[in-house]
């Protein structure tokens, strides 16, 4: 993702999925604790929807949208978590593995695990 961009910015954007099927509306933004940098976002899925999900680092901002490079059906089924609370490292564990994004045991060790006194690889880690 674009390191240069304001997270507020993405609040409200309309997110579309990687064959440009629109997903929803970004609701909120999570901030990595350590770096201050936006890690992921909860789309809302549908007038009557849930939130769901995404991994920014992965996605890119076109224009005035949010591009994921995931199926629409892959982050409506994301693990519900849940918004307006901090996600934990086993929380960004979860939806990591949803999403099929490596999660190496050096990752583990990276900044998500100084959120909480718990590391990932206190939560089962990543396969090795």
């Amino acid at each position: 993702m674009q390191t240069d961009i304001d997270p507020r910015s993405l609040i409200g954007r309309k997110a579309y999925d990687r064959d440009g099927v629109r997903i929803g509306t970004v609701d909120e933004v999570y901030l990595d604790d350590a770096t201050g940098s936006p890690d992921w976002a909860a789309v809302r899925t549908g007038l009557f929807g849930r939130d769901s999900f995404v991994p920014l680092a992965p996605s890119t901002v076109v224009g005035d949208t949010l591009r994921v490079p995931f199926e629409r059906s892959l982050v409506r089924a994301a693990p519900d978590l849940g918004i307006g609370r901090h996600l934990s490292p086993a929380q960004e564990l979860q939806l990591c593995r949803h999403y099929g994004i490596d999660v190496s045991p050096s990752s583990a060790s990276g900044p998500a695990s100084d959120r909480s006194s718990g590391t990932a690889a206190d939560d089962g880690g990543a396969p090795g």
